[in-house]
C-alpha cells in the first residue's frame, strides 16, 4: 500500500500521521482552502472528514455533527493523528462549508475518487433528475436551491451536480450537465419535462444514447405514438395490417403491491415521427394491485429512444425506463427520508450546496460498499467508529 506523511496539519502528533493515497481522506487534501492561513485551527480535511463520519455515524444536521465530534474528541485525534484533542463549534462548520470550498473544485476532486475505483463507469445508464431543497426556501417564497443531477444508478454515486438558477430551469440547465459528461457509449434517461429535441441531438451527437418518456409537453408525439399502439378499426372479413411489435413483461411484489409492467416496443415511426434520431417508439402499460386493500391502479406511459432494435430490445428498453426511477428512490429520497436534506436550514454562502454534494457523498460511498439498507448501515458505523474511519483513511482498491 502507498502512504504520505500530512506535514503540512497545523495540528498534527510530532510522530506524523500516515494514510492511503488512494483514500477519500487523500483525495480531499488535494482542496484548495480559501480561508485566511492566520489563525486556522482546524485544517480544511480534518473539518471535512469530522463532517463525512458524523454523516455516516447517523448525523444531519450541522449541530448534531458538531455535538457528535465533540463526544468523541479523543477518539478522532488519535485516529487522524492530531496533537491537540479539540473539536470545532457549531457555526466553524457552518462558516467554513459556506465559505472556505470551492464547489466545483470539490466535485470534480470527489467525481475523481469515485472514478478511480474499481468498476467504476463501467455501467451505461445515467439518469438525469432534479431536486429541490425545500429548507433553504425563504418565508414567503416559491423557490429556493434546486440542482439538478446526473447519476449513475447502477454504481450509486452522482457524476455532476449543478445549480438550477432562478431564472432558469431544468431544460436549460440539463445542456450545461450533459457537455461536462463523457456520453461514449452511455444511455441517458429523464422525466418527461427533459425529453427535448435539442438535448436528444447533443446526446446522440457526443455518442451517446436516450431513452425518453413523452407526456402532454410533446403533445404532437405523444399522439403519434399513442394511435400506433391503438387496435385498428376493421371491416367485417379483415385483420389489422402487420406489425413489427415486440413484448416483454415483468411482475414484481414490493412496497406492499403486485406490479405488472408490460412493454410493447416498434420501429414503424422511424421515418415518419418529427424526431432526431429516434430508433424506437414504446408503449408501457403497468397494473398494480395494492395487497392490503386490493385496489387496482393502472398507468400507461408512452416514449422514445435512440437504440435500434439490435442495440436494445423490448426487455432492456423497459429495464432504462424502471431505472430511471433509481435517481429517485436511490439518491432523493435517501438525501430526503434519511439524511433529512429537507430539514436543514442552513443557508451561510455555499453551505447548503456543499451539504447536499456531501450527502451525495455520503450515499455513494454507502453504495460502493453495496449497502442497501442506509439507516442500518449508519447505525453500524455509530457503533463501530473505526469502520467508518477506515471507510475514509483506506483505500478501497
Amino acid at each position: 500500500m502507498k502512504y504520505t506523511p500530512l506535514s503540512f496539519e497545523v495540528n498534527l502528533r510530532p510522530e506524523g500521521f500516515v494514510v492511503d493515497l488512494d483514500s477519500l481522506f487523500s483525495s480531499l487534501m488535494q482542496l484548495h482552502d480559501q480561508r485566511d492561513a492566520r489563525g486556522v485551527r482546524y485544517t480544511l480535511v480534518t473539518v471535512l472528514v469530522y463532517v463525512i463520519l458524523a454523516k455516516l455515524s447517523g448525523e444531519n444536521f450541522v449541530r448534531g455533527m458538531a455535538d457528535w465530534v465533540k463526544l468523541r474528541k479523543e477518539q478522532l485525534a488519535a485516529a487522524l493523528g492530531l496533537a491537540k484533542v479539540q473539536a470545532p463549534h457549531a457555526t466553524t462548520y457552518t462558516r467554513i462549508l459556506g465559505h472556505a470550498i470551492d464547489l466545483d473544485e470539490f466535485q470534480r476532486v470527489v467525481g475523481d475518487y469515485f472514478a478511480h475505483l474499481p468498476q467504476a463507469g463501467t455501467s451505461i445508464a445515467i439518469n438525469l433528475d432534479g431536486k429541490t431543497v425545500r429548507g433553504t426556501i425563504p418565508a414567503g417564497a416559491t423557490r429556493g436551491l434546486h440542482q439538478l443531477a446526473a447519476y449513475m444508478p447502477d454504481e450509486g454515486w452522482v457524476l455532476l451536480q449543478v445549480v438550477v438558477e432562478s431564472k432558469e430551469n431544468e431544460i436549460v440547465a440539463a445542456p450545461r450537465v450533459l457537455k461536462s459528461l463523457d456520453l461514449r457509449g452511455k444511455v441517458v434517461t429523464a422525466d418527461a419535462l427533459l425529453a427535448q429535441r435539442d438535448l436528444s441531438i447533443q446526446i446522440v451527437e457526443a455518442d451517446g444514447e436516450y431513452v425518453w418518456t413523452i407526456k402532454d409537453n410533446q403533445p404532437e408525439t405523444r399522439q403519434a405514438i399513442e394511435t400506433l399502439f391503438q387496435p385498428e378499426e376493421c371491416m367485417p372479413g379483415f385483420s389489422d395490417g402487420p406489425h413489427d411489435f415486440r413484448t416483454a413483461r415483468t411482475t414484481d411484489k414490493a412496497h406492499g403491491r403486485l406490479e405488472q409492467r408490460t412493454i410493447t416496443i416498434s420501429s414503424e415511426l422511424k421515418e415518419y415521427l418529427n424526431w432526431p434520431y429516434c430508433e424506437q417508439v414504446f408503449k408501457l402499460e403497468r397494473h398494480m394491485v395494492r395487497i392490503k386493500d386490493s385496489k387496482v391502479m393502472d398507468e400507461v406511459i408512452y416514449g422514445l429512444t435512440s437504440l435500434t432494435p439490435d442495440e436494445a430490445g423490448p426487455g432492456q428498453v423497459l429495464g432504462f425506463v424502471r431505472g430511471q426511477w433509481g435517481i429517485e428512490n436511490g439518491l432523493h429520497y435517501r438525501r430526503d427520508a434519511t439524511l433529512r436534506e429537507d430539514w436543514c436550514c442552513v443557508r451561510t454562502g455555499s453551505a447548503p450546496q456543499m451539504l447536499t454534494q456531501i450527502n451525495n457523498l455520503v450515499l455513494g460511498l454507502l453504495s460502493r460498499r453495496g449497502v442497501r439498507n442506509v439507516p442500518e448501515a449508519r447505525r453500524r458505523f455509530a457503533a463501530h467508529l473505526n469502520e467508518a474511519v477506515q471507510l475514509v483513511l483506506e483505500s478501497s482498491v
